[in-house]
C-alpha cells in the first residue's frame, strides 16, 4: 500500500495538482467535516466507471485506524487503479495539524480548538 504523507498532500492540494482525493467515510460524515477539494467515495464502482486506471487517486478516512480507506484502497487496487494513494492520518492528524476542513460541522471543530 502506498502511503501519501499530510505534508505531500498539504503540498499538492496548495499547489493545485490535478489529482482526486475521496473521503471514504459515510454521506452525512462527509457532509459533517471533509479536506477541501476532497470528494465522497459513494461506491468504488462509480469510481473506477469515471476514472482512467493512470489517474492519481488518494483515499483517507478518520484516522490511521479507520479500515474504510485500507478497504477502498485494495478494492480499486484489485480493479487496476495504479496510481493510488492512501493518506493514513485521516481527518484527525488534518485536524491536529492545524489545516482547514470544510463541512457542516467545520466551524464548530474550529471554534473548540483552544488557544
Amino acid at each position: 500500500m502506498k502511503i501519501m504523507s499530510q505534508e505531500a498532500l498539504k503540498a499538492k492540494l496548495d499547489r493545485g495538482d490535478h489529482f482526486k482525493l475521496y473521503m471514504t467515510l459515510d454521506q452525512h460524515a462527509f457532509d459533517t467535516s471533509h479536506i477541501p477539494g476532497s470528494v465522497h467515495l459513494e461506491n468504488v464502482d462509480e469510481v473506477i466507471a469515471n476514472l482512467s486506471p493512470d489517474e492519481e487517486v488518494v483515499v483517507y478516512c478518520a484516522n490511521p485506524a479507520c479500515p474504510s480507506s485500507t478497504l477502498a484502497y485494495r478494492m480499486l487496487r484489485k480493479r487496476g487503479h495504479r496510481n493510488l494513494y492512501r493518506y493514513a492520518g485521516g481527518l484527525e492528524a488534518w485536524y491536529e495539524a492545524g489545516y482547514e476542513l470544510v463541512g457542516e460541522g467545520a466551524a464548530l471543530e474550529t471554534e473548540a480548538v483552544p488557544e
